[in-house]
């Protein structure tokens, strides 16, 4: 019985609408609402759970920190635009690029979350191309060490996620990043990134267990997914694999790589499978392998099914060293290539 009620609590809160413009959000894409929308978060997490609810508009915000129990959903015309001011988004324990570190929020953070669930039919604009007009991030004008950009979506931790139907453009660097999570949905997303915005992967699974992907479309200038466990010696001490992920009925525009393993590989990467998806538009390699000979790890159980090629550079792709991130067609000078990261 007390599980049946607690049941039905849930069910409750989850029903719970919550407008970000009824609480002081304003939508005319200059206003900054970090404050605004991270107090409603809060505050609905506190009384119990609910939906965010981003209406038609533009709101421009920061990063924010969602709760147990907050939901998010974009209505349709509605966007939620990543801020390019570093100090709105501050420096937190994650991992990045295959090390645990500290390193700059995402827009959008979800941690240590079970049974959530992000979507709609609206936008998150991560203002990626303002960010490459800024240049490189630092702390203060002329001095201090340099800061990440946001990546734009950031799971890390998280149990039974569903993320779905967004569009999700311009991400300033990774767009979804799904870190330390397991039981996790992605469907029906929309991913783009302008080609001159570095390492705006698509979609990166991070050292995550039973994830399905399907119905995504996605151009970007990099990966348009890429499974990672970690790197050289943090990546060995931590040894969380990823494993147990299917990817299906999807499309591969421009990008590096279609569904690419690595290059952080020192955790494992086992059990993926890629099935009935499309790859064109120039894609580098839509079957990609890459690692360093300091990365370690086991990549097993790899199995690409059924994947239609048009237009692509080529259709495999190997990478045990150098990696070609940049390169052009055709290929620069040796010195002038940067290895993989």
């Amino acid at each position: 019985m007390a599980a049946l009620l607690a049941g039905a609590a849930a069910q409750a809160s989850e029903g719970k609408r919550f407008e970000v413009a009824s609480f002081g959000a304003v939508g005319d894409g200059k206003t900054p609402n970090t404050q605004a929308i991270q107090a409603l978060i809060d505050k609905i997490s506190k009384e119990g759970g609910g939906t965010v609810v981003v209406p038609s508009g533009t709101f421009l915000t920061g990063a924010l920190f969602f709760k147990q129990g907050v939901n998010l959903l974009i209505e349709k015309n509605g966007t939620l635009k990543g801020s390019v001011n570093q100090n709105d988004y501050p420096q937190v324990k994650t991992r990045w690029e295959g090390i645990e570190r500290e390193w700059t929020a995402a827009l959008l953070n979800f941690n240590d979350m079970t049974g959530v669930d992000v979507g709609g039919e609206g936008t998150v604009d991560g203002s990626g191309d303002e960010w490459l007009r800024l240049g490189s991030p630092r702390r203060g004008a002329t001095a201090g060490p340099r800061l990440g950009r946001p990546r734009m979506i950031c799971f890390t931790n998280c149990r039974r996620v569903r993320i779905s139907g967004l569009r999700l453009k311009q991400q300033a660097i990774w767009c979804l990043h799904i870190l330390y999570s397991e039981d996790v949905t992605v469907d029906g997303l929309d991913i783009r990134a302008d080609h001159n915005i570095p390492s705006s992967d698509g979609i990166d699974i991070d050292s995550s267990r039973k994830v399905r992907v399907r119905n995504v479309d996605i151009d970007v200038n990099d990966d348009c997914i890429s499974i990672k466990s970690g790197k050289d010696e943090d990546g060995l001490r931590v040894n969380r694999p990823s494993e147990d992920i299917v990817i299906e009925n999807s499309r591969f525009h421009y990008g590096h790589g279609g569904v690419a393993m690595g290059s952080e590989t020192s955790g494992g990467i086992r059990n993926v499978t890629t099935r009935n998806c499309v790859s064109d538009a120039g894609n580098w390699a839509p079957i990609r392998f890459k690692t360093q000979p300091s990365r370690g790890g086991v990549v097993e159980n790899i199995v690409y099914r059924d994947i239609a090629l048009k237009d692509t550079r080529q259709a495999f792709e190997f990478q045990s060293g150098v990696a070609d991130w940049f390169r052009p067609s055709p290929r620069p000078p040796r010195c002038c290539r940067s290895s993989a990261t």
